[in-house]
């Protein structure tokens, strides 16, 4: 019996059987897979979103995951990072993750999208399609889900350049959208 059966088997516990989005590399939808499914052996190409808030003294927002999540546990990672459900928008997605994980109702604007693949050794893959999103936020407004979130940091530009060479700390997600984020998360929020 796979994971994506049995809940209990699985590392992504009552989640396992939650539908995420298949697409394409053109982000065309092609099905629905569960989220066990999606990340098993070396994983099924879906939908995801990485969200990145910056504060008014522009500085990033980040966050270290869950001790308790299955994939980079204890990892930092950007503001906020999800799936969209089966039938709902992508943005519509990030905004409602956003609020639920950080407790933040916030506009996002879209400003990139790129595909990769990871393997977090013999637990699993990512390998999604990612709508990457920016965002303002009042750090003073945060309230992180303790089930998701660890710890919060914020960081200015140019010490998040020098921290994320530590790659061993931070998620593979973010240490390949951040370049792109830099480059273009100031002129999206003007």
């Amino acid at each position: 019996m796979s994971a994506d059966q049995d809940p209990a088997m699985s590392p992504w516990g009552p989640r396992a059987s939650e539908k995420l989005i298949l697409v394409n590399e053109g982000d065309e939808v092609v099905g629905t897979a569960t989220r066990a499914a999606c990340h098993e052996g070396d994983g099924l190409l879906h939908r995801a979103f990485s969200v990145y808030l910056f504060d008014a003294l522009g500085r990033l927002m980040i966050h270290r995951r869950h001790g308790s999540k299955p994939l980079w546990p204890g990892f930092w990672s950007n503001s906020c990072c999800s799936h969209p459900r089966h039938g709902e928008d992508v943005l519509e997605a990030a905004r409602r993750r956003t609020k639920e994980e950080l407790g933040l109702d916030v506009e996002l604007v879209p400003i990139h999208r790129y595909a990769y693949r990871a393997r977090y050794g013999d637990v699993g893959s990512e390998y999604e399609l990612v709508h990457v999103f920016v965002g303002r936020c009042d750090p003073e407004e945060i309230d992180p889900d303790p089930e998701e979130i660890a710890d919060l940091r914020l960081f200015d530009v140019e010490a998040m350049d020098e921290a994320i060479g530590e790659e061993s700390i931070f998620t593979p997600w973010f240490r390949m959208a951040w370049p792109t984020v830099k480059e273009r998360w100031e002129k999206a929020l003007a």
